[in-house]
């Protein structure tokens, strides 16, 4: 019962979340498998550690996909996202600890970026018809 009720609270979060609140989601999800991928190459469990890096994956390639192409910023970062993909794939092919350390890195600077821009009011974040900018 009590994980009925954290899912529906979850489900309700995402569905009455702003763009920006949902890449900062996404943000802090790839993070949280990163660490999980990290963790299960640790404890030497080689299929939970690919399964959490292919999540990993995943909210990149969503955060790639939703860029703002009418941006600047977006070409930069469609390169960093590219990157970090690589070194993600590379990461799990090897079951590297170091490059899964680098992505969540990188990871950890934008989402941290973001929530600062967040935090300083909505005429900051322009609420665009895609996830972020």
């Amino acid at each position: 019962m009590v994980n009925n009720a954290y899912n529906s609270y979850k489900n309700n979060a995402i569905m009455t979340a702003s763009p920006a609140e949902l890449t900062l989601m996404l943000y802090n999800g790839a993070i949280k498998f990163c660490n999980l991928t990290i963790d299960s190459i640790e404890k030497n469990n080689m299929a939970n550690a690919h399964k959490y890096n292919i999540r990993v994956q995943d909210i990149i390639i969503e955060l790639k996909i939703t860029l703002d192409k009418k941006y600047e910023i977006a070409e930069e970062m469609d390169r960093l996202y590219t990157y970090i993909l690589k070194i993600l794939r590379e990461g799990n092919i090897e079951k590297n600890v170091d490059k899964i350390n680098e992505a969540k890195g990188l990871i950890t600077v934008f989402r941290d970026t973001w929530r600062e821009v967040m935090n300083k009011g909505p005429a900051t974040v322009k609420e665009p018809t895609t996830t972020h900018a």
